[in-house]
């Protein structure tokens, strides 16, 4: 038991004897990650609590949900689907026209790029 002891403190005291601190460790990986992310995105998509902007949910969700999203544009319908017509701000009672209009144009919207695609998206909701 005691031997377990010994080959238990050694590691400690060698974090110890080296200054490492869990704090700083944390605080340079932290410091290290928002450099990078307020580099390459300009800071543009997301505001000073770290929470999306709202005018890039839409761009966001249907980037993260790509497979799913273009599987509900296939059928015309599904809570992907829905939800993208959620953030563009859609009312429940023009989903349904919403949702025949995508399914109507699901080859054009597959053929473009993202941001095309949320574009057109967003004219087939008006």
């Amino acid at each position: 038991m005691k031997q377990v002891a010994v080959w238990a403190i050694i590691p400690l005291l060698m974090l110890v004897w080296s200054g490492c601190t869990l704090k700083a460790t944390i605080k340079e990986t932290t410091d290290t990650t928002s450099n990078v992310t307020g580099t390459t995105s300009g800071r543009t998509w997301f505001n000073e609590d770290g929470l999306l902007n709202p005018e890039h949910k839409l761009t966001a969700f249907a980037t993260f949900n790509q497979a799913n999203v273009e599987q509900d544009l296939a059928r015309g319908q599904g809570e992907y689907l829905t939800s993208l017509g959620t953030l563009m701000g859609l009312p429940n009672d023009r989903q349904a026209a919403f949702q025949t209009k995508a399914q109507g144009a699901f080859l054009t919207l597959m053929t473009s790029d993202q941001q095309a695609r949320v574009q057109q998206l967003r004219m087939l909701a008006h």
